[in-house]
This record gives structure tokens, sequence and C-alpha cells, in this order.
């Protein structure tokens, strides 16, 4: 009976008790550049996706795919400990499948999983901290504009594009890296503990593909989520799909008026983000 109501009415229409007794696995989809951008990958966009996958007490585990280059070292804290939070909260296991690139803070939030896997050519790794910028001082010279800048605080212009490095300020920016860089090997350390490898260039910022990043212990296994997700659960798994979530006039292509003058005057912002994240993907070959 089971079999013939499900030929002919689509299974999330038919009522539990004829269902059978597959399994449904949650799945949160982390891609993108992490930013505090409300256009980019931040707890803010995903804490309501994050919140219905783990609201079912029943699952027996919630699958993270990351797809991610990296970004802001504070939003990949806050979403790997949300992560856990909810995880920890209802007892549930936490699987992340890394798909093209979980690197950097990427790999940060690969680490909120209790097991990790990859393909064997995804990109894993890069455990350190980058920062990047321009120097315009030759630029504004030769179009003669004179910058002016007025601050209370003589280190509230620091790093102003503009204006000559200062090595004190070089010194203060590799100060803050530095720290940063101590958390998130802490952060490796402490959820991989004894499955990672002793190597000296694990913490540099290098990064491997899948295959070796397996033998390093960075991740726990190769393969794809529904490979996997069945090999566990059986082969009438099913994986329901929790996303960012979107107002009904974005889903449409849809913007108010307000909204219009609002993106017109943000093309700029997000030109520069566009090109900041080419530039974190072209990191990796992609």
């Amino acid at each position: 009976m089971v079999k013939f109501i499900s030929k002919i009415i689509p299974k999330r229409l038919v009522p539990k008790r004829f269902r059978g007794s597959s399994v449904v696995i949650p799945h949160v989809k982390l891609h993108g550049q992490i930013t505090s951008s409300s256009r980019g990958l931040c707890l803010n966009n995903m804490e309501k996706a994050l919140e219905k996958a783990f609201s079912n007490k029943a699952n027996k585990a919630v699958a993270i795919s990351i797809n991610s280059p990296g970004g802001s070292p504070v939003q990949s804290a806050l979403l790997h400990d949300r992560i856990r939070q909810l995880a920890n909260k209802n007892d549930t296991q936490v699987l992340v499948f890394c798909e093209d690139v979980a690197a950097s803070g990427g790999y940060w939030l690969a680490t909120a999983g209790d097991e990790i896997y990859a393909h064997s050519s995804s990109i894993i790794g890069s455990i350190g901290v980058v920062s990047g910028g321009f120097g315009f001082v030759e630029a504004i010279k030769k179009i003669g504009v004179e910058r002016r800048v007025y601050t209370a605080g003589k280190n509230k212009a620091i790093l102003d594009p503009f204006q000559p490095e200062k090595k004190a300020d070089i010194e203060r920016l590799k100060s803050l890296q530095l720290e940063i860089h101590d958390n998130f090997i802490t952060q490796v350390k402490d959820r991989r503990g004894d499955r990672l490898i002793d190597d000296d260039d694990m913490f540099t910022g290098l990064f491997w593909t899948g295959s070796k990043a397996l033998d390093m212990g960075l991740i726990d296994g190769l393969g794809n989520m529904h490979d996997i997700l069945q090999e566990k659960f059986g082969q009438d798994v099913e994986v329901k799909t929790f996303e960012r979530h979107q107002g009904l006039l974005s889903k449409f292509g849809l913007q108010t008026k307000a909204n219009q003058i609002s993106i017109a005057g943000q093309i700029g912002d997000e030109l520069i983000e566009s090109i900041e994240s080419r530039t974190l993907w072209q990191r990796f070959g992609l």
C-alpha cells in the first residue's frame, strides 16, 4: 500500500502514517563569501534557516554543505557557535559536506561538524589570516588631489590608503592578525583534536585537496552528501533543504521604490564587495 501511494502522490503530501520508515535529514547551505553585509553569508542571514533545521529533536542529524573561500573571522565564529549551540541543545549530530572550497573562514565553519566530508578535489584549509588593500598616494598626486583628514586621536586614520604607509601602523595590523590567527588555530585544535597529524605546514595558510586534507586529519572522509547520508541512514533517506530567508518581493525580482533608491545608493559598495569576493575565490583557482 505504501509503495502504491508513493508512486501516485508526492511524498510530502502523503499523511505520515502512510510514508513508511524513511529518515528525513535537514540540510542547510552555507555558500558564499562570509561577511556582515546583507548580501553575504552571516549569522543574521542564516539564523532562521539553522533554527528550522534543528527544530525537530527527532532528527538523527543535520547536514550542512559549505562552499566558501572565507571572509570575516567574526561571522565565521558566530555561525560556528550558533550551529554548535543548536546541536548541543537538541543532541543532534552535525555532518558537514565541503564542496568546491572550505578554506579560511569556510574551514572555520566546517569545524562545526562532528564529522567533515569533502570531494577528493575540494580545496580545504588555508588556516591563516590575510588583509589586503591599495595605496593611492601617487595616484592622487598625479591628478592633483590633496588629501585632507581631520581626527581626534592620533591613530584614527591608521592605514589610510591615501597616505603613505607607516611602520607603526603595519606592526599594529600584524599584531591583530597574529591574535586572530591564534584564535583560529585554537579553534581547529579544539574541534579536530587527536585526528590532526603533526604537520609543520598545517597552520601556515596553505590549502590542500580533499584527499590530502583527509591524510592530515582536517576532514573525516571523502564523498558527496547524498551518498554519505544513504550509507548512514539508508537508501530512502530524504534531504530537506533550508536556505537563507528572502522576502517575497525579492524572490520574484521585485523591489519597492524605497528599496530601489537604497539599492541605487549601494552600487559602489556592491561593486567593491564583488571585486573582493572575486579575489577571494581566485585565490583558490576558481
